[in-house]
């Protein structure tokens, strides 16, 4: 009987692995689901698990892959995958390793385009409190955009004819292709990081959403959004609208139109500039014809002609003014000095040395009051204290030793009043009335009233 080989589970695995890896049906499958239990981990690698109406897998797709796409995975959202299929030796599970994911019905760039739409406005970049005012005279116009394209001759010749007193300042960046975005970002910084001037128009001609995509990036919204400097789009035809159309201040239908919101059209500056010329003539010619009229009138007048009359009246004014003062100065001299009067009458009822001297008689009198009342209380107190002394000579012991009698005492100092107190051979302390016996007890004898 041939003995029985045992694999390891590590080594089943191993080998249940090796045969899905070989297996040519799993090296590059297809396959359609639904994503659910989503998870980016901070790696940049992307957990997930597809599932249909009937049956699941889990699915992996590692960073080196997910960085191309421009959607951003999520639950519910279903999916068209390429990948191979193998088992992750830990756990024994097999699962698929994603290598390339499309929206299912929906084209990529137009889902990512809606994702990062909804997010930003979520996040309040579209909000029309955000937006900045463009300065209606600017003296510095900044175009950030491709400088061989046509978008950038049409924005040169638009402002030449309609500002020229304006100062062009470009700023080439690319339009097109995987470094576009980052090239748009910077250039915006750069404008304001230098304050190189005083509105932006950032676009590129018409194409397809993937030659318009730079504008659809996050990275440019953002530094639209940052800028200080206002900003007008200018991207495509008036069909096409971008992310950087939604953020920016002001949105122009093509780089002309940019070009025609940025600055004012130098014939109506004439126009304006000669309405208010003729206005400011017209307004100084009937201020000139009023002033003329008061003055007229002042040289004409009464006063003018006869000037002294105008001091004579304010010499009789004066006069008359000097003598209410007189008068009424005196008027309140009197009344202060028989307010003086009267305060002083006050004063001398109310003066210190008579309250001094009233206060004086008083503390005399309560001072003999005081002193009689001591003497009273003190004769009190010392009859009392004669009745206690003779009360506690009476109850004294040494008045009971006087009479032939002495007290007993125990060693500690206790009074002995009965015989069951002490036992023979105690030592024991007599007092009498000259000093103390110190005793021995030899015998002891009760008394019938003890028994």
């Amino acid at each position: 009987m041939t003995e029985r080989q045992y694999l390891s589970v590590k080594a089943l695995t191993k080998y249940i692995k090796r045969k899905f890896d070989v297996d040519p049906h799993l090296s590059n499958v297809f396959v359609k689901g639904e994503i659910s239990n989503f998870k980016r981990h901070s790696s940049g690698h992307l957990y997930f698990t597809l599932k249909d109406e009937s049956a699941r897998i889990m699915a992996v797709m590692f960073s080196s892959y997910s960085q191309s796409m421009k959607f951003i995975p999520e639950n519910g959202l279903n999916v068209l995958i390429r990948g191979s299929i193998s088992v992750y030796e830990s756990s024994g599970q097999y699962q698929i390793y994603v290598q390339e994911m499309l929206p299912d019905g929906i084209g990529e760039l137009f889902l990512a385009y809606e994702q990062l739409k909804n997010r930003l406005e979520q996040e309040g970049l579209f909000h029309p409190d955000k937006k900045k005012r463009i300065p209606v005279y600017p003296k510095k116009i900044g175009v950030i955009t491709s400088p061989t394209g046509a978008a950038i001759r049409d924005i040169i010749t638009t402002i030449k004819r309609r500002y020229p007193i304006g100062k062009l300042i470009i700023l080439p960046v690319l339009v097109q292709g995987k470094q576009a975005s980052t090239s748009i970002a910077e250039a915006i910084k750069k404008a304001n990081d230098l304050s190189i001037a005083d509105v932006l128009i950032v676009g590129r001609g018409g194409g397809s959403i993937e030659e318009l995509w730079a504008f659809n990036e996050e990275i440019v919204a953002r530094a639209i959004f940052n800028s200080q400097i206002p900003v007008i789009s200018a991207v495509g035809h008036e069909t096409d609208f971008t992310i950087a159309d939604f953020v920016a201040d002001v949105r122009a239908a093509t780089p002309t139109g940019a070009a025609e919101l940025a600055v004012p059209h130098i014939e109506d500056l004439m126009e304006r500039l000669l309405n208010r010329k003729n206005r400011l003539y017209r307004g100084m010619s009937e201020i000139t014809k009023d002033k003329r009229g008061k003055l007229n009138l002042l040289e004409n007048s009464y006063i003018l002609r006869n000037p002294r009359k105008l001091y004579e009246q304010k010499w009789e004014s004066v006069d008359r003014m000097t003598d209410r003062l007189q008068r009424g100065q005196e008027k309140i001299l009197f009344q202060k000095m028989d307010q003086f009067q009267k305060l002083h009458k006050v004063l001398a009822t109310h003066h210190p040395a008579m309250k001094l001297q009233m206060h004086k008689e008083k503390f005399i009198h309560i001072k003999q009051q005081l002193t009689q009342q001591a003497k009273i209380i003190l004769h009190q107190k010392s009859s009392a204290f004669s009745t206690k002394v003779a009360t506690l000579e009476a109850l004294s012991p040494l008045n009971i030793l006087q009479r032939g009698y002495s007290v007993a005492y125990t060693e500690n100092g206790n009074i002995i009043n009965k015989t069951d107190k002490t036992n023979i051979g105690d030592q024991i302390t007599l007092k009498v009335t000259d000093g103390e016996l110190f005793c021995t007890i030899d015998h002891i004898e009760k008394g019938e009233s003890d028994g």
